[in-house]
């Protein structure tokens, strides 16, 4: 015991049990003991601290003082019955204290992180309705988009790369724009197709009127237009008139938080959201489309997407199941028959984001078909609860080919992605809440994203995005 090595073991080893010690004294109520174990432990901290600066070992001369007083301390503990079963017991009472509030805390913390996530920046606001402005008030860029739409004939041309995009954040949507062209090998030879809601299409318009992008042909639509898109077609649209549904999703109540609240967010009854499974109505010349999310940013040259062979599959996308996590049975209800009967829980699930569609076996395989009939199962959000995904893998299943995984790097808006694989990846994806015009966003990989925005745009400098 007169070893350096042992002084300072047995010091910390008294450290360690006094802690312990104060824990059960505060809770006793008996705060000078619990005050006079705290002096002396900061006393020992201080003498191991020293011992630690100095580098070298702790002498038994200056160390035995603090082992005597600290020992008559522990003395007194024992005597006070805070024996090693009481400490135990009540030190479980405590951890069960804290988990339970510890619960509290995450489910405030990831309701104010989803209500963040939601919200739409002032600079994002402030750029539409100055878009908006300045299309009426300017009849050059109006002329600027009727000269753009004389060449339909690229629109419909299946010999060039057709790219679709569903979004109302035109900044993230020029960001897909402008990454996928400066990145491309052969700007002239790209079409993106923009689907966007009345409220944002006229500054959608004016965006990309004022914007050429190297020359890449870009056609904005709303889906309101769509004559095709109503109730008695459309399972969300009819589901949005149940008055049910609309509760879930409207009325605010808190549900006694048996539902998380990111499975009741609206933005899953979003036309936009949904339309990924009606591209063969949206485009009906176009024969293959790469579908992107508008939270992607290209950095390759991605018209190699166009080439690759489906084997007649209908959805071309990367397979996520590396680990058991993105497998079927975790986005799926096992339990209701018809998931357990007609899907295997352990296959491979898939990404939405970066999804290359052959619209010709779309068509004859009736797809849409399938995805309405799934969706009308699911009307009291029995067989899954969140988003598209689960609709997305129960549609295309048996009908999705693996692609390289290098096309398409997930995860930058939740975790740490390996930094050899962002280098390879052709589409880096910031799925999750942290996206990366958001204040949450991670700080990280926003450089990604943001050397794609001209932060000069007078647009965006008089609406303080930077």
């Amino acid at each position: 015991m007169l070893s350096p090595n042992s002084i300072t073991r047995q010091l910390s080893d008294q450290i360690s049990l006094a802690k312990a010690f104060v824990v059960i004294a505060k809770e006793s109520n008996n705060l000078q003991f619990a005050w006079e174990l705290s002096a002396q432990i900061r006393n020992s901290q201080v003498l191991l601290s020293s011992a630690a600066t100095r580098r070298a070992p702790l002498t038994t001369r200056e160390s035995e003082t603090a082992i005597h007083d600290m020992a008559l301390l522990l003395f007194q503990a024992q005597q006070l019955h805070y024996d090693s079963a009481t400490m135990i017991m009540r030190l479980k009472a405590k951890i069960q204290v804290l988990d339970e509030q510890m619960g509290i805390v995450n489910e405030k913390s990831s309701k104010y992180g989803q209500i963040a996530a939601e919200e739409i920046p002032k600079g994002l606001y402030c750029l539409g309705i100055r878009l908006t402005t300045e299309w009426f008030g300017n009849s050059n860029l109006q002329r600027k988009m009727n000269e753009r739409i004389k060449i339909q004939s690229k629109l419909r041309d299946n010999s060039l790369y057709h790219f679709c995009v569903f979004s109302d954040n035109i900044l993230a949507t020029s960001v897909v724009v402008n990454s996928t062209a400066l990145n491309s090998k052969n700007p002239s030879m790209v079409v993106f197709h923009l689907v966007t809601d009345e409220i944002n299409y006229i500054a959608m318009k004016a965006w990309f009127a004022m914007n050429t992008f190297r020359g890449v042909t870009v056609e904005v639509q709303k889906f309101e237009d769509f004559k095709w898109l109503n109730a008695s077609y459309v399972p969300v649209l009819k589901q949005l008139q149940d008055s049910e549904t609309q509760s879930y999703y409207f009325s605010g109540h808190n549900d006694d938080g048996r539902t998380p609240i990111k499975f009741r967010n609206p933005k899953y009854l979003s036309m936009l959201n949904h339309l990924r499974f009606y591209i063969p109505e949206v485009f009906p010349a176009l024969k293959k489309v790469v579908f992107l999310d508008d939270d992607v940013v290209v950095q390759k040259d991605i018209s190699g997407l166009f080439s690759v062979d489906l084997n007649s599959n209908v959805n071309g996308a990367v397979e996520t199941c590396m680990e058991t996590f993105h497998r079927y049975h975790k986005y799926l209800n096992y339990s209701h028959p018809l998931i357990r009967e007609h899907f295997d829980p352990d296959a491979c699930g898939w990404a939405f984001g970066m999804n290359v569609f052959d619209l010709v076996e779309w068509r004859k395989r009736n797809v849409t078909e399938i995805y309405h009939y799934w969706q009308e199962k699911n009307v009291d959000r029995t067989l899954w609860k969140l988003g598209t995904l689960p609709p997305g893998l129960l549609t295309f299943y048996g009908l999705t080919e693996p692609l390289d995984p290098s096309w398409h790097v997930l995860g930058l808006g939740y975790t740490n992605v390996d930094p050899h694989l962002i280098e390879k990846g052709a589409v880096l994806h910031f799925n999750g809440n942290s996206k990366p015009w958001l204040k949450i966003g991670m700080e990280k990989y926003k450089p990604l994203w943001e050397k794609y925005v001209d932060y000069n745009h007078p647009l965006l400098q008089q609406c303080n995005l930077h």
